[in-house]
């Protein structure tokens, strides 16, 4: 059936050169601040933006301590997975950034309580994060 020059396959929109890119938003995760989306769905792909661990009731990032910003980004992926109908047993692949590597250990030990599934995963250790997070991880997910 083609709809506005999609074809509606199995509830997805597909063109005739892929799939429509769906953005998707969570009131339980901060809001972007900047030009960019939470997540875009492409198929049966998620691409999560860099998650900051900033409280999405106050908008603002949470005490200066790795652990406890690195619980508050993982709740923060949960919101912005959850709202696109994945779970964190279909995250494939993340990408972490700490502005400390001193801080690996730390933050290791509350992703590795999140990530029980142990998807593919990449950690630099980079200059600086916006706001002076401690820590920002991106994710896909795929189902």
């Amino acid at each position: 059936m083609k709809i506005n020059n999609a074809i509606m396959i199995s509830d997805k929109k597909y063109f005739s050169g892929g799939f429509m890119n769906q953005k998707i938003c969570s009131e339980d995760a901060p809001a972007a601040i900047g030009p960019y989306s939470q997540a875009v769905q492409c198929g049966n792909m998620l691409f999560l933006s860099g998650m900051m661990p900033i409280d999405p009731k106050t908008g603002e990032l949470v005490e200066n301590d790795v652990t406890v910003q690195a619980k508050q980004i993982m709740k923060n992926i949960d919101a912005v997975l959850s709202a696109a109908g994945y779970t964190v047993e279909d995250v494939v692949k993340t990408t972490c950034f700490l502005s400390d590597i001193g801080n690996f250990a730390a933050f290791n030990a509350v992703y590795g309580d999140y990530f029980t599934s142990k998807p593919a995963r990449s950690c630099f250790a980079v200059k600086d994060l916006p706001k002076a997070a401690l820590v920002e991880v991106e994710v896909i997910a795929c189902k």
